[in-house]
């Protein structure tokens, strides 16, 4: 329950109300003012948010999303809006629709993707979707009707253009396709990109975020736009990215989140009667991608590592992503306790000077922490339900619950932020930000 601000119920109903109000008709904008699109894996936090307000809704978000899916079978990380301005890199900057082969005719996007967290928010619209009459739960069994070929070509391709060596890992082109922009795990395969001549630009953020210590320095951006130079070069081609691009990075976090949806996307496919073949092969996708998780840990503590292709090195940071595995099990018991040990002891949640006894990006006992700078301390509440989710689903309902009382404490302010001080708990970033409202909902829902 909530210690201060809001009660339980009037959160919900502003919860409710701001997603209401970033309502662009068939899509949710992430946030109002610093990100007036869709962005992939918001879209599908947002679902989960709108599924127990509607099942319907929830419908027509992940349905707008996979309209502007790429030819491939990849969802890119923005679908823009029409019409709406504000936000850079804009479809110009992109320049898909000119360049890559595979772009949606009919809808801008970018170019590159993101964690691939749908499958939970079909499993959330179809449970949701049982609790209502027969008309609710026609809508929810018509979209999976509907989508589930190309929910499997999603996963398919992530398995095939994005696993380079094949050992089970997504392979990322970007920092930004991680959703993790500016963690530390990237500092290196960053430090090792050489950018050339870079478009001029404007950066929107800084004009919704007064305090730029908030965000990635103009040094980041001018790599991040390289990048982007680097891949219109490429023309967005999988096989001429995979050796072109200056940063290739193997995501162990991406790797879990894809491990766990296939798994999730299978059990669906058998409790809805879909295509044996299709589960077959979601199940071994799910099976590939864990033991390429597990591949990286350290056999004591568990903790998963990136893996840089540009360097040859291993990437291990005190982040999120060193509890990839939690995520996705497979560990053997004892590294399993010990790197729960460490998500709930002093490095991460149990830090003596955290306001709220839920995970911060990056540890506060790291070098890399800074407690105000996006995904280098701050803790962002939808990681936060992330993992409350899969906790529970993993059979650990009171870890699961600790999470969600403490992230709903946090919440009770009411700014529904993008993510927030970890020890001070004030809120950061963007505000009226709809993954936040949305985790709130389903924690209250």
């Amino acid at each position: 329950m909530p210690d201060r601000g809001f009660t339980s119920t009037q959160l919900a109903a502003r919860a409710a109300y701001l997603l209401r109000g970033n309502d662009l008709g068939t899509m949710t904008s992430a946030a109002p003012k610093l990100y007036p699109h869709m962005w992939s894996w918001d879209a599908a936090f947002v679902a989960v948010g709108l599924a127990p307000l509607s099942v319907e809704r929830a419908v027509v978000e992940l349905d707008t999303l996979l309209s502007a899916q790429w030819k491939n079978g990849m969802i890119p990380h923005i679908v823009f809006a029409n019409g709406v301005d504000g936000y850079f890199p804009g479809p110009s900057r992109w320049a898909v629709s000119e360049l890559a082969a595979h772009a949606p005719g009919q809808v801008q996007t970018s170019g590159i993707t993101q964690p691939p967290v749908h499958a939970v928010a079909v499993q959330r619209i179809l449970e949701h979707s049982r609790r209502h009459g027969r008309s609710t739960r026609a809508v929810a069994e018509e979209f999976l009707d509907r989508r589930w070929a190309d929910l499997v070509r999603w996963h398919r391709w992530l398995a095939h253009a994005r696993d380079l060596d094949g050992n089970g890992r997504i392979a990322l082109y970007h920092g930004w396709e991680s959703g993790m922009d500016n963690s530390p795990r990237w500092d290196a395969a960053y430090a090792n990109v050489v950018a050339g001549p870079v478009p001029p630009f404007h950066r929107e953020d800084l004009e919704h975020v007064a305090d730029a210590t908030q965000r990635p320095s103009d040094r980041e951006y001018t790599r991040y736009l390289w990048l982007l130079e680097e891949m219109k070069t490429a023309r967005y081609e999988d096989g001429v990215l995979a050796k072109a691009m200056s940063f290739a990075v193997e995501d162990v976090f991406v790797s879990a989140v894809f491990s766990l949806s296939c798994e999730v996307l299978a059990t669906i496919g058998e409790e809805h009667a879909r295509p044996n073949a299709d589960v077959r092969e979601l199940y071994s996708w799910s099976d590939r991608f864990r033991k390429g998780v597990i591949a990286t840990t350290d056999s004591r503590t568990g903790a998963a590592k990136d893996f840089d292709l540009r360097s040859g090195k291993w990437v291990a940071t005190d982040t999120l992503a060193m509890f990839a595995p939690l995520l996705c099990g497979g560990l053997d018991r004892q590294a399993e306790r010990a790197l729960l040990r460490t998500f709930e002891g002093p490095k991460f949640c149990g830090h003596p000077d955290l306001r709220y006894a839920v995970p911060p990006s990056t540890s506060p006992v790291s070098g890399d922490f800074r407690p105000r700078e996006y995904w280098r301390g701050p803790v962002w509440p939808v990681m936060t339900w992330l993992f409350s989710w899969a906790f529970a689903r993993r059979g650990w309902a009171e870890r699961a619950n600790v999470l969600r009382a403490e992230g709903l404490r946090q919440a009770s302010d009411g700014t529904f932020a993008e993510y927030y001080e970890p020890f001070t708990g004030d809120p950061l970033g963007s505000m009226q930000q709809s993954w936040t409202a949305a985790a709130v909902l389903d924690w209250l829902g």
